[in-house]
């Protein structure tokens, strides 16, 4: 058995997976994030150990059996998140997230740096690692002087486990330090964040062993001291492993908190002009690029808080079949936006509410307005020669057929549902354990059984195309006034 940790910004889940990739038992937290500013995201830590101590307890209780014979457990984690640790493994500060603004300023200064954008193969997004200790040494000096080590969220539960410092390629390309290129890290790259190699986690590929759990942790969580922890990957790198987007031409969409669209690539090909990330994969020797939005199903949950409602309610005020985009344009930038525009102040809109506009108007706006900022990273996707002939789609987003068809009908490309759709993250960190143990890549990461694929609707076609050019030409108008 194997064991998948999906360290999420809303929660961690855990899939068992026995030997030949079957699902048999699942097991999940949740937690919040605190927003003590405008523009600010942070977590401590903590919780994340707390939701490992539930998921674990919880899986080998109601899975009792299949728990006991764990061979391997690997993690999937959100990207970018500084957790900064004194020398003692302390962690010095709340855990400054993916989405965090605050450094907007400090990400701009790096970016202008000669060689930048060269080595790191990607602008320095204010998400991004780099910029976000910048702003400690700029605003928190005495913090950052006692910073002994920065790890990403994931790689802080490795280290829980087994009380090493590592992280894997594919996280480590989305801090601003890493030679994406070369897969090591980058000393010019460091010296412009005023940082050190040796504030550095040990590199290591996606699905190579860090140790065994140390044995207070097998006490604690029952589990074998010849368990092996694998050093898992960046949520996106991970959750292309678990639909088998690893070759060229391969590709998905993943509708979570924010959105992805999402390119494997065979070789290294960045273009960071077009704000598309190109990141190492989770697996040695592959590439991926991927446009981002970060506000997806997220801007669900804020129209669904607007409305003193939620997303399940306004969701089922749109049929399943579409007939047209709405009189409402939305932009989803509640957060800012990354690709293409690489604007952290940019903020969201409707245009064209009226007096009879109604819950499910906004809502079917909101979905494509998603949509339309997606068709903006394939537009930019396709600049760097990816070539993508349908997506396989995933996340929570996904429960909506209306948002399915819509998205089709926007990029004008075929979605695929996969089987277990919903465990792509956890999925793809159990089958990196598997590898760790000796499995065959084109096996353990093959495309998985296709429940249902959702073709664009021809008729409409023009239509969103038209709604998309005017989605297009908002921006520079919003972002002048």
């Amino acid at each position: 058995m194997y064991l998948g940790l999906d360290l999420g910004t809303s929660g961690l889940k855990g899939l068992l997976v026995s030997h030949d990739g079957t699902p048999v038992g699942e097991a999940s937290a949740h937690y919040g994030v605190q927003q003590p500013h405008a523009g600010w995201s942070e977590q401590d830590p903590k919780v994340w150990v707390d939701a490992l101590s539930q998921v674990l307890k919880n899986l080998r209780i109601d899975h009792a059996a299949e728990f006991a014979a764990l061979r391997g457990l690997s993690f999937s984690g959100q990207m970018h998140g500084a957790v900064c640790l004194d020398d003692t493994g302390t962690p010095l500060r709340p855990c400054i997230l993916w989405n965090d603004t605050r450094s907007a300023q400090q990400a701009a200064e790096l970016d202008r740096m000669q060689g930048q954008r060269d080595i790191s193969g990607n602008i320095t997004f204010p998400g991004f690692t780099a910029p976000k200790l910048r702003w400690m040494q700029d605003n928190e000096p005495d913090l950052f002087a006692m910073v002994h080590k920065v790890l990403l969220p994931k790689d802080y539960l490795s280290f829980h486990l087994t009380g090493r410092y590592v992280t894997d390629m594919s996280d480590a390309a989305g801090t601003s330090w890493l030679d994406v290129g070369a897969r090591r890290w980058s000393k010019a790259l460091l010296a412009a964040g005023n940082m050190r190699l040796d504030q550095m986690p040990d590199l290591v590929e996606g699905c190579d062993v860090i140790g065994t759990p140390l044995p207070q942790i097998c006490a604690e969580y029952g589990l074998s001291p010849t368990v092996q922890v694998v050093a898992g990957g960046a949520d996106n790198a991970v959750a292309a492993c678990g639909t088998g987007t690893v070759s060229q031409g391969q590709g998905f969409v993943s509708l979570g908190t924010s959105g992805v669209l999402l390119a494997a690539r065979d070789s290294y090909a960045p273009d960071a002009a077009t704000a598309v990330h190109t990141f190492c994969h989770a697996i040695p020797d592959r590439w991926y690029q991927m446009g981002v939005i970060l506000s997806a199903t997220d801007s669900m949950n804020w129209l669904a808080r607007t409305l003193n409602s939620t997303p399940e309610q306004l969701a089922e005020l749109v049929v399943r079949d579409i007939s047209g985009p709405s009189h409402i344009t939305f932009l989803p930038y509640l957060s800012g936006e990354r690709t293409p525009h690489n604007d952290a102040d940019i903020g969201g809109a409707f245009i064209g509410l009226r007096a009879h506009s109604t819950p499910a108007d906004m809502t079917q706006a909101v979905m494509e307005g998603v949509g339309y900022a997606l068709r903006d990273c394939l537009n930019a996707l396709r600049k760097t020669g990816a070539d993508l002939e349908q997506l396989l789609a995933i996340g929570g987003g996904t429960k909506s057929a209306f948002w399915l068809n819509s998205i089709a009908t926007i990029l004008n490309l075929d979605l695929v549902l996969p089987d277990k759709g919903g465990f792509g993250g956890a999925l793809g960190a159990a089958r990196l354990a598997m590898l760790a143990d000796g499995a065959d890549i084109k096996s353990a990461l093959a495309r998985p059984k296709i429940q249902e694929t959702i073709k664009p609707t021809d008729a409409l076609i023009s239509a969103y195309d038209t709604g998309y050019q005017r989605f297009a030409k908002l921006y520079p108008s919003i972002k002048e006034l």
